[in-house]
């Protein structure tokens, strides 16, 4: 193999692996956005959660209507 070759072969593994990491990056800064959201939801619903739960421990007292 000549040093052409060598090196013409070193640039294009050069390039792909430049490609590579860009690709990973963009799906990295996917996966963190969806983490973010999934976050942001699983706050929400925790609170919706601890608001129905303490709305429910009132009702308990409560006699039901057909009594």
């Amino acid at each position: 193999m000549t040093e052409i070759e060598r090196l013409t072969r070193l640039e294009e593994r050069y390039v792909h692996l430049q490609r590579h990491v860009g690709e990973q990056d963009k799906a990295m800064l996917e996966f963190a956005e969806e983490l973010a959201k999934l976050r942001q939801e699983l706050a929400i619903l925790r609170v919706q959660r601890a608001a129905s739960s303490e709305g429910e421990e009132s009702r308990e007292d409560e006699r039901p209507p057909h009594y």
